[in-house]
């Protein structure tokens, strides 16, 4: 049991700010449930970034509140699976990463790392364009100097984990707090038919297959895949006490906060598809860009709300690039088990975005940027289930997770989520490229699989996760 404890200590991620939050002893439960809450809040910064704001712009201007039901949907989900995050992390003591590289073999385990890092580089894209584009709005920075800027400056705003945990999360909450405040600006100042939102939001409708694409984006925008690994580490920032008490509290005061966090990120998704839909959908306006969004607000509610766009857009960028390199750098600790200084760990996570940031403004020119974004997210649409499957899997595995196992519905629910996603993602590689390059890729997948579980022999040098 000591050389399995061992090996978790060896190998986990974020080893530097480990059970670095203390928990006061003895206070009132509101004051520790404060001490715990942050968590959730740096997850909920990934469902309001600037993917998030592509596909939101194009659902709202394409089709009015029509789409608000998938972003509760997505937002649902979201809040189940981040729960099933947290709880992982608390019992086993793991982050998904190092769940993934114990419970598979090797192979599957490298393969899920590079479907998580296509992930990761999708949404940093996002970020990093986003960032890049508010950048040039508020301040007229060209887009490849933004790009730059920005993998420059989350560094020194990571820079702060070193004056503590705490401190990283009291500038997310700053970020956090400036978009929330600019969207209720925006909803005063746009005045949105609250019937129609109403309805958007409760009846499911799907207008066209243009709109099913933009609601995979949405989807995938909403339940980021390399937030699963996230939440399951950050968790471990806080310094519990001993015992099946301390861990009961432990997992319900997370769970309160992950709701509450992205009960908030819900109305900041879905004020931003409100927004659109009341301002340009209702003027016959699609908007392919986010400059244009910015330019068509100025002229439809003055410059003052095209000014909060901008800040919020800003604020949003740099907040998600925050954890997205954090989740780069757990993602890339948990499955190849490796060791090098934090900061060459982020270089290599940002370098990672940029590259292709600068390639892709490059080549379109800095134009559809709305376009760029909705394609980023639904590349992260088709990653989800190869994130949701082992998370439904390993907190279903009662050797792993004792007492606290998925219950029998909450089995069910995960594994029905991953079968939709995963196949909502097929029929849409189906109407985009066709049945033959699908069965293609199918049979790749099927023949991979059966290597693995037939053909692969793996040497045992380690042995496997505490709990098991």
């Amino acid at each position: 049991m000591k050389h399995q404890q061992a090996d978790v200590d060896r190998y986990r991620s974020l080893p530097e700010s480990f059970r670095t939050v203390q928990i006061p002893e003895g206070a009132s439960k509101f004051r520790r449930f404060l001490a715990f809450a942050g968590p959730g809040l740096l997850v909920s910064v990934g469902y309001m970034d600037p993917g998030n704001w592509g596909t939101d712009l194009a659902g709202g201007s394409k089709y009015g509140f029509a789409l608000l039901w998938v972003i509760l949907l997505s937002n649902f989900m979201a809040q189940f699976l981040q729960v099933l995050c947290l709880r992982l992390g608390l019992v086993t003591g793991k982050d998904l990463a190092m769940a993934c590289r114990d419970y598979y073999k090797k192979p599957v385990a490298f393969a899920l790392w590079i479907l998580c890092e296509i992930a990761i580089i999708a949404c940093d894209l996002a970020e990093v364009v986003g960032s890049a584009v508010a950048l040039n709005l508020l301040f007229g920075v060209p887009l490849l100097w933004g790009v730059l800027i920005t993998g420059l400056d989350v560094m020194l705003l990571l820079a702060f984990m070193h004056y503590g945990f705490r401190k990283l999360e009291a500038i997310v909450l700053t970020l956090v707090a400036t978009i929330f405040g600019g969207f209720m600006y925006q909803m005063v100042v746009s005045n949105p038919n609250w019937g129609g939102v109403a309805q958007g939001t409760f009846v499911p409708s799907m207008p066209s297959t243009d709109a099913f694409l933009i609601s995979l984006g949405i989807l995938g925008a909403t339940v980021m895949p390399h937030n699963l690994y996230l939440h399951s580490s950050i968790v471990q920032t806080r310094k519990t006490g001993e015992g099946k008490e301390a861990l009961k509290e432990a997992i319900k005061f997370n769970t309160f906060d992950t709701i509450l966090s992205l009960s908030l990120a819900f109305f900041v998704n879905a004020a931003i598809l409100i927004l659109a839909a009341a301002v340009f959908h209702s003027r016959g306006i699609v908007v392919e860009e986010l400059q244009q969004g910015y330019e068509l607000l100025g002229t439809a509610l003055g410059g003052a709300s095209a000014t909060v766009f901008a800040v919020a857009l800003l604020a949003s960028g740099q907040s998600s690039t925050i954890t997205g390199t954090l989740a780069g750098q757990i993602v890339m600790e948990g499955f190849l088990r490796i060791r090098v200084k934090p900061f060459v760990r982020r270089m290599i996570t940002r370098g990672l975005a940029i590259i292709p940031a600068i390639i892709l403004i490059s080549a379109s020119g800095g134009k559809e940027t709305v376009q760029l974004l909705v394609m980023s997210q639904v590349v992260l649409s088709m990653q989800l289930p190869f994130a949701i499957f082992p998370l439904v899997a390993v907190t279903s595995d009662k050797k792993r997770m004792g007492e606290f196992v998925n219950k029998g519905w909450m089995v069910c629910l995960g594994y029905l989520l991953c079968v939709i996603i995963g196949g909502l993602n097929v029929y849409l590689l189906v109407e985009t490229i066709g049945w033959a390059w699908v069965g293609l890729m199918m049979a790749v997948v099927t023949g991979f699989a059966a290597w693995v579980r037939w053909g692969y022999k793996e040497k045992v040098l380690e042995t496997t996760p505490a709990g098991s």
